[in-house]
């Protein structure tokens, strides 16, 4: 029996839950060199590693003859799980709520957003397993409610998302103010220095265990890059998420303003989305949750740290719309899929000007990623039809009433009608791929040559121009950002005194017009509230010394705004920067 060297209790409720054989992870916490040790886990998201320290506590926690009996005596914690947010701490009460079902075990979870005085209750009441996150935790150890002095167990969990997220402090008091003699369980998918810092200071003799291959960030998951213009990023994704066609799929942004825009894109194409950012409450991220769950929404649009603790099963694509910061970044997103022996697809969306640095990030996450075309149009179709001719060929059951309704149809209809009227069916409400501007290449496509393409183009023209220090030298990255395009698709661009002009390709220019419209927030203090708006070409400029040619970077020398003048360090900068949850 893999599982005989656990309390009966524990045995029976992971037989009940279908465990035959532990993960490695949980094999690897059960080991003899591990028996009562401090430990330093490495072990990626969706490896089993709740049911692994679950296991690993129930020792020390029922460690009489008569544990129930014992556990039912513990007034004060025995166990204390930390995570870093709301969703990761339910989800392991859930967990261990079933492991520890059978022992009689009281467990409480305390995180932000629910009723404090009634976990205050409960932890008055007596309780053996607490769960929470750091915040809520360390209010409740400052009002006295949350006795720390019983601990036997300490569990870090995704120590170092707790870490990224500012929660040091608060990790700090709350094990400040344990017994000296607990056993503490760090568990993180990465082991930055931070972490290792963190498990020297407060940890003892402990064991290094690593569960992640040396050769690939997580074995279960296939990583796919996909090199495109910025102006084409979200087509790219609508062709990503249709190509594929996942039960459920996860789509990454940097920002909450993005996740919006996102979102209302998608469901304007007449996709089944919901979005989960810092703007969301609990009831809000809830309800998402479980439309995922049950199905009635098929792609999520998340920020990093509001996306930290989904679990669910049906999730096998993971697309990185923006490029995450860094390979741990890298590792977390795309552990959301590929879980507990699932497999699943992470998909980068990589704008050319990147392409180097994500290469680079590969490299560091150890993670071969193959680089792939976007799908096309064409390539979308023929998918379309090998699933539809694969659900069709299905064997149905049927009720009397359905066969009785299928004779009739065969009597009015011939079979080739019927079959068009399956697949006309079948098509509905399916939203339709998109065209890209320039296909990308299996290598990801050679980079557009410089300063192409303007031989025809559109003029617009910005509200801003010398009076508010407006300057190429920022004006450039700022309508790359509002306008998804790049450097190479600006032309000409004309300062006047109080407006500026500029050119963009004919090619591109309904994509910017779209990409202005969504970026676009009138009144706002940042550039979002900057009006950029179709025109006539402009007439020359009487100042051809601030004009920037279609052969080259900005010509001639333009003062830019200094830090005592108006604008600061320019108009765009203006105001408090946008938070990144």
């Amino acid at each position: 029996m893999p599982f005989s060297s656990l309390p009966p209790q524990i045995a029976a409720a992971l037989a009940e839950q279908g465990y035959a054989e532990p993960t490695p992870v949980q094999a690897a916490v059960l080991a003899p060199e591990a028996h009562d040790r401090d430990l330093l886990v490495s072990a990626q998201t969706g490896s089993g590693k709740t049911v692994a320290f679950g296991i690993a506590m129930a020792e020390r926690i029922l460690e009489t003859e008569d544990p129930i009996a014992a556990v039912a005596r513990s007034r004060a914690p025995l166990a204390l799980v930390i995570a870093p947010t709301r969703e990761l701490a339910l989800q392991v009460s859930r967990e261990l709520m079933w492991l520890y079902g059978k022992t009689g075990a009281r467990i409480t979870t305390c995180v932000g957003g629910m009723d404090a005085s009634k976990e205050r209750r409960a932890l008055m009441h007596g309780t053996q397993i607490v769960v929470g996150t750091p915040g809520r935790l360390r209010d409740h150890l400052e009002r006295g409610a949350l006795d720390l002095s019983a601990l036997r167990h300490v569990v870090l969990d995704e120590a170092d998302e707790m870490l990224d997220m500012g929660f040091r402090e608060d990790l700090e008091e709350i094990l400040e103010a344990t017994p000296g003699e607990r056993r503490t369980l760090m568990f993180s998918a990465t082991m930055p220095k931070p972490i290792v810092a963190l498990a020297k200071r407060y940890q003892r003799d402990a064991l290094r265990i690593s569960t992640v291959g040396d050769n690939s960030g997580h074995g279960d998951i296939e990583y796919q890059a996909v090199a495109v213009s910025p102006a084409d990023i979200e087509n790219a994704v609508i062709n990503l998420v249709r190509f594929h066609e996942a039960e459920t799929a996860i789509l990454f942004c940097a920002t909450r303003d993005n996740v919006r825009h996102l979102h209302a894109s998608l469901i304007e194409r007449g996709f089944a989305a919901v979005a989960l950012s810092g703007e969301h409450s609990q009831n809000e991220r809830n309800n998402a949750l479980q439309a995922l769950r049950d199905g009635r929404a098929r792609i999520c649009v998340a920020t990093d740290v509001a996306a930290r603790g989904i679990d669910i099963p049906s999730l096998s694509l993971v697309i990185h719309v923006e490029t995450p910061r860094d390979a741990e970044v890298l590792q977390h997103r795309s552990g959301r899929t590929g879980r507990a022996g699932r497999k699943g697809i992470a998909v980068l969306v990589v704008p050319y000007p990147r392409r180097r640095r994500v290469e680079g990030m590969l490299r560091d996450a150890r993670v071969t990623a193959n680089w792939v075309p976007v799908p096309s149009p064409d390539a979308i179709r023929e998918r379309d039809r090998e699933r539809t001719l694969a659900e069709l060929a299905q064997p149905v059951e049927s009720s009397d009433a359905d066969r009785a309704l299928a004779e009739r149809l065969m009597e009015s209809m011939t079979a080739i009608d019927i079959a068009l009227a399956l697949v006309h069916a079948r098509k509905r409400g399916v939203p339709d791929p998109e065209e890209l501007i320039e296909a990308s290449q299996p290598d990801g496509g050679a980079r557009p040559e410089r300063r192409t393409g303007f031989d025809d183009v559109a003029w617009f023209r910005m509200d801003i121009g010398r009076r508010q220090n407006a300057d190429p030298r920022w004006i450039l990255p700022l309508l790359c950002r509002r306008g998804h395009i790049t450097r190479n698709e600006i032309g000409a661009i004309r300062i006047g005194a109080n407006e500026t002009h500029f050119q963009v390709p004919r090619a591109v220019e309904a994509k910017f017009r779209a990409a202005l419209k969504r970026t676009a927030m009138p009144g706002a203090e940042d550039e979002s509230g900057i009006t950029i708006e179709a025109s006539a070409e402009p007439a020359a400029s009487p100042h051809p010394m601030r004009d920037r040619g279609n052969d080259g970077p900005p010509r001639g020398r333009v003062r830019g705004p200094g830090p005592g003048k108006p604008g600061g360090q320019g108009y765009a900068r203006k105001g408090p920067p946008r938070r990144r949850d």
